[in-house]
């Protein structure tokens, strides 16, 4: 289970003896599977399948093997239930766990659908509940004649849903109560993606038109198109090319027809080459055109960069229109008409090149080195995706030569007067003097990765939100729900009972006893009915985080409550709290970062995977976001401040919502509020 993912550091706190009662089961991965996709089928949490897999934390790959904690017994617990049901020829009870469906329950028995609906009448019409009790018939008997006749499954109705932009076959699945394996089976043609428009048989057996994706196939009027231009939060011009048609364009920028035709009525006249479209900006480019070259981190002699003596030249392999040469630099000479963004980044050439153990070492064992790398790729892929979409933009990249106290950037200067953007240095005090280098030229400064609160210094952009902005996210997430707001907080945590106090009055703190423990009393009467009382719970003693949950629990009879955090708690990770109690109070917490299942993040990743035969690490997406969101606020016809202050973006993984300090400069308050829904996943409240 992960709580509040942070982009500087993930901890883990291993206990020894964790899994001494238990025993463990081999797994292999499928391609494209997470460790909480694989926790969620084991019924096990990924902090258990970290202790048992360090090297899963950098990442999955697909065939890799890993251990799998399961109960004494459990793991083959599901096997016997199994077995007895197709071999003993008795019948067996299965209680239905979260995410199961007809189709899965069939397959794990290898029985028909009328055979278990036969034996389960009721089946009908309440459809597979959570807890639910089943008879699983013996393989091959015969269905009971109580069950409803087979003629009447022939009249079923035809059922169909037309997919609308932005959907994702997760959230469709489940709309219908059915799992993507089962939505993927019913309609094979969606395996490999999945076009907006497109007709998805959901029950019944449609007409076999119904299955054939055209440029002409209409969506359901779920949104007129004006509602759908209105919320869209910024334009930009789009080129035709080659051969593109409806179908081709409306895959690309998640739009039905209509919707394209609402925001460019040339098209009424048919998709022609060459014509400028006004389309939604912010989306991520479906497939790269150019390879950019990205560091090695396996071979000797591979180099990240090209060293040019201050600068770090980028070559591409792709074709020039201006003089056909094969080899074309993206640092060209800027013009009026285009845009130039420089990046900073620490890459330590100097140090690389003369380390006697060799490159690979060097990578293998300097952390610092290898977050530069990931962030690197991650910001190739963006700009990738930019030259796909041929926006006029122009990057360079310069190694930064940093530490901790010291930079070349002041030697750099010259190269960064006339940039549109600077994306760097890492360190905070860094970006904060390349800042107020840059201010009398007025260039804006992305500090990329630093958490410190900055200094008031105007053009400076921390892209992080700072811990105080993460936390106030929440209470105004709770006032903005008119929530009763009750505060759980152990007296060691003194810097969490004066932040409270100093800056969220109104909320009623629950008394402890002479001990130090909960007073359950005086929590539970701290609660109101008729309302939604936030318990933030803020301690890391396991006495306290029981009584406070069984207290919630308890409380659910006759008040809504829901448990929240304001930072990680290691303690919700032990064995001794169970989660799914901690599911039950739908446990709520601030991040910078989601999960999501969106295509534009999947495709995101399906590349990054494609490119660098890797996961992306926390590090690449952040380079990814942060380099694309500059490139794309730059193209609006607008300055860099412009966007900043009233643009609100979302990437893959991060928010970006600027806004001006009181004290100068701008900060980020891009925060996403996650909670665990009834099905274990994750969701975005906010």
């Amino acid at each position: 289970m992960k709580y509040y993912l942070t982009l500087l550091s993930f901890v883990f706190f291993i206990s020894s003896n964790a899994f001494s009662q238990e025993k463990v089961v081999k797994y292999k991965v499928s391609s494209g599977e997470t460790i909480n996709q694989i926790a969620q089928k084991f019924k096990v949490t990924p902090y258990d399948i970290y202790q048992l897999n360090p090297d899963a934390r950098n990442g999955l790959t697909a065939n890799a093997v890993l251990l799998i904690p399961t109960k004494t017994g459990e793991a083959k617990k599901e096997v016997a239930e199994t077995k007895t049901a197709t071999a003993s020829g008795k019948e067996v009870i299965h209680e239905v766990q979260p995410k199961e469906t007809f189709y899965s329950i069939e397959k794990k028995y290898g029985i028909s659908d009328e055979a278990l609906k036969a034996a389960n009448p009721f089946l009908e019409k309440t459809g597979v509940q959570i807890g639910q009790k089943l008879v699983i018939p013996a393989k091959g008997s015969a269905p009971k004649t109580a069950a409803k006749p087979v003629k009447e499954k022939g009249a079923e109705k035809y059922v169909y849903h037309d997919v609308q932009p932005k959907e994702t076959k997760f959230g469709i699945a489940k709309q219908y109560n059915m799992t993507v394996a089962e939505l993927e089976k019913r309609n094979p043609d969606i395996v490999a993606n999945l076009p907006v428009g497109y007709r998805l048989t959901i029950k019944g057996t449609a007409p076999k038109t119904d299955h054939v994706p055209t440029e002409t196939a209409k969506a359901v009027e779920t949104k007129k198109p004006a509602e759908t231009a209105k919320k869209a939060v910024s334009y930009m011009e789009y080129q035709v090319k080659p051969k593109e048609t409806f179908y081709s364009l409306g895959r690309v920028f998640h739009l039905s027809q209509e919707e394209l035709l609402a925001l460019n009525p040339s098209l009424s006249e048919g998709v022609k080459e060459g014509m400028v479209l006004k389309v939604p900006a912010g989306y991520i480019a479906p497939a790269p055109i150019i390879a950019a070259q990205v560091p090695d981190k396996t071979t000797d002699s591979s180099k990240p960069v090209e060293n040019t003596g201050g600068g770090i030249k980028i070559i591409d392999k792709v074709k020039s229109e201006e003089n056909d040469s094969e080899v074309v630099a993206l640092t060209k000479k800027k013009t009026n008409e285009r845009k130039k963004v420089v990046l900073l980044l620490p890459f330590n050439l100097a140090k690389v090149q003369s380390d006697t153990a060799g490159t690979s070492n060097r990578i293998k064992n300097d952390k610092f080195l290898n977050m530069t790398l990931d962030f690197y790729s991650g910001a190739m892929m963006a700009i990738d995706s930019a030259k796909t979409l041929k926006l006029p933009i122009d990057v360079a990249i310069y190694d930064s030569q940093e530490t901790k106290t010291t930079s070349n950037v002041s030697s750099l200067i010259s190269k960064l007067q006339d940039a549109d953007a600077v994306i760097g240095p890492f360190y905070q005090n860094n970006a904060e003097a390349t800042a107020n280098t840059l201010r009398l030229y007025n260039v804006p400064v992305i500090s990329p990765l630093s958490k410190d609160s900055a200094n008031p210094i105007e053009n400076l952009y921390q892209s992080i939100p700072a811990s105080d902005v993460i936390r106030n996210s929440v209470f105004d997430y709770m006032r903005s729900k008119n929530g009763n707001i009750v505060a759980v907080v152990d007296k060691k945590k003194e810097s969490i009972i004066n932040y409270i106090k100093q800056n969220q009055r109104g909320v009623a703190f629950a008394s402890l006893t002479e001990t130090g423990g909960l007073d359950v009393a005086s929590l539970k009467s701290l609660l109101i009915p008729n309302r939604m009382n936030y318990v933030v719970m803020e301690t890391g003693n396991t006495a306290m985080v029981k009584a406070t949950i069984k207290a919630m629990i308890d409380s659910q009879k006759t008040c809504q409550v829901q448990l929240v955090i304001l930072e990680p708690n290691s303690t919700l990770d032990t064995d001794e709290i169970n989660f799914d109690n901690l599911v039950k109070l739908k446990l709520m917490y601030p991040s910078v970062t989601r999960e999501s299942d969106e295509q534009s993040v999947l495709i995101y990743e399906k590349q990054y995977r494609l490119k660098n035969k890797a996961n992306p690490t926390t590090y690449a997406t952040r380079g990814f976001d942060v380099t694309f969101d500059t490139m794309m606020r730059l193209v609006q016809g607008k300055t860099f401040q412009e966007t900043a202050d009233m643009m609100t973006t979302q990437q893959v993984d991060n928010k970006f919502q600027y806004y001006r300090k009181e004290d100068g400069g701008h900060a980020n308050k891009g925060v996403y509020i996650l909670y665990y829904d009834s099905d274990l996943t994750l969701k975005v409240a906010n």
